[in-house]
């Protein structure tokens, strides 16, 4: 492992605001990464910038700076603030607040959705990172990216940053890797399908309600689908398909961590053939639980998923419904991925997340 880059203390500033604001996806991360990074023995000092405290982290190093204001002034004055108390800033939640920092830079670039049309991002955000990331990747010291296959991607299109890309992979909380004890109340009963995930076109859930069509009756009987997910955008012909089960379909919702990590131990198989990630992360924390996953074979899945994990092709709801039949029809099968998942799992930690993060926010400040 090599040494530290720089030697000195730095205060690091950190946008903050995904702690409280976004439940899943960039709200984990960031609140993985808060969590990790108080749990490190290193001289750094945080200034954590949002409109509200996360007061899950309770650290002497961490300060907490709340600004009230609405996009895009936040970042503006979020960056004043931050050009004046702190060394380097890691920019986890948009690329505007980049443009007005005059101390070095690291944002975070979780993946290149908004530049694919094919999987119909969200409007807003599609236009906001487009215009945004440009100038944020030639105003940055360094660039995080969340997988291989993401840095990838980065550089395919903005080929100037290579030099710059510091390869990131995210973690699995504890609380997600499983507690058998755990007893939770309204959920289905052990056996089913299970799905995670924003209900949105990425997530390629119309495909997977096709895939689960074409599974011999007996086994949707013994296995309905479950969907844990909160509403997202052009949702309708998702909904519409999962309702068109009738009641082989649990509609679940936004779930709690205990939750979901009951329905990981639970479920028969999860089923995750998203058209593309930027990482995965619901695939890792199904393999940490023990679940038996099946995935798409494209984009950064397979980096996650190793040889622990089904692969199915994404856009054939024959592969998928093939892949599924295949696990529910050998419990054998089951254990063996559950097992290999588990040890797959245990080669990300959010420690090492925190760890290289800072590495990347050492070489930017030095």
């Amino acid at each position: 492992m090599p040494d530290r880059v720089s030697g000195r203390p730095l205060t690091i500033g950190i946008d903050a605001r995904a702690a409280v604001e976004v439940p899943a996806g960039r709200g984990r991360v960031v609140r993985e990464l808060l969590t990790a990074l108080a749990e490190r023995e290193d001289p750094h000092r945080y200034v954590c910038f949002a409109r509200e405290r996360w007061d899950a982290v309770r650290d002497e190093r961490f300060e907490w700076r709340t600004i009230a204001a609405r996009d895009p002034w936040w970042h503006v004055r979020a960056a004043r603030d931050a050009n004046k108390h702190c060394d380097v800033f890691l920019s986890s939640n948009s690329y505007l607040t980049v443009w007005f920092l005059r101390v070095p830079a690291v944002p975070i670039v979780y993946d290149l959705v908004t530049f694919d049309r094919r999987l119909k991002p969200n409007r807003r955000s599609m236009v906001i990172e487009r215009l945004t990331l440009s100038l944020a990747l030639r105003r940055s010291a360094r660039v995080v990216a969340i997988s291989e296959a993401t840095a990838r991607e980065l550089v395919a299109r903005f080929p100037r940053v290579a030099p710059r890309v510091d390869v990131t992979p995210l973690g699995v909380a504890p609380t997600l890797a499983g507690d058998p004890g755990a007893q939770i109340a309204d959920l289905p009963e052990p056996g089913f399908v299970l799905a995670v995930g924003t209900l949105e076109p990425r997530k390629n859930l119309p495909r997977l309600v096709a895939a689960y069509r074409r599974l011999p009756d007996d086994l949707q009987r013994a296995h309905p689908l479950a969907v844990v997910g909160k509403l997202g955008w052009d949702a309708d012909e998702t909904l519409a398909e999962l309702r068109s089960l009738g009641d082989r379909v649990h509609l679940l919702g936004y779930v709690p961590d205990e939750a979901l990590a009951e329905l990981y131990r639970r479920c028969a198989v999860f089923c995750y053939p998203s058209l593309g990630e930027g990482f995965g992360l619901p695939v890792l924390e199904a393999m940490a639980a023990g679940a038996a996953v099946v995935t798409s074979n494209v984009s950064s899945l397979p980096e996650v998923g190793g040889d622990a994990v089904e692969y199915a092709d994404p856009l054939d709801s024959a592969s998928i419904a093939a892949a599924l039949e295949r696990v529910l029809r050998s419990p054998q099968r089951r254990r063996e991925l559950g097992d290999l998942g588990v040890r797959r799992a245990r080669e990300f930690s959010w420690a090492r997340t925190a760890e290289l993060t800072v590495r990347a926010l050492e070489r930017a400040a030095g």
